[in-house]
């Protein structure tokens, strides 16, 4: 079985403003609890990620 990839791309940089990682777009529960996800569940934050649902200020 094929584990879904880490959006991380090693900028972890987390906003104060709303909490959201400027560099993956995860928050930090999401990202401390990214491997213990299952693969549906990171396809939801990959889908939010890059549909551009999530809006998010650098």
């Amino acid at each position: 079985m094929t584990t879904v990839p880490s959006p991380c791309i090693n900028w972890c940089d987390i906003n104060p403003e709303n909490g959201y990682c400027r560099g993956c777009y995860r928050t930090l529960s999401e990202i401390s609890d990214w491997s213990e996800l299952s693969n549906e569940e990171k396809l939801k934050i990959w889908e939010v990620i890059t549909t551009g649902k999530l809006q998010v200020t650098k």
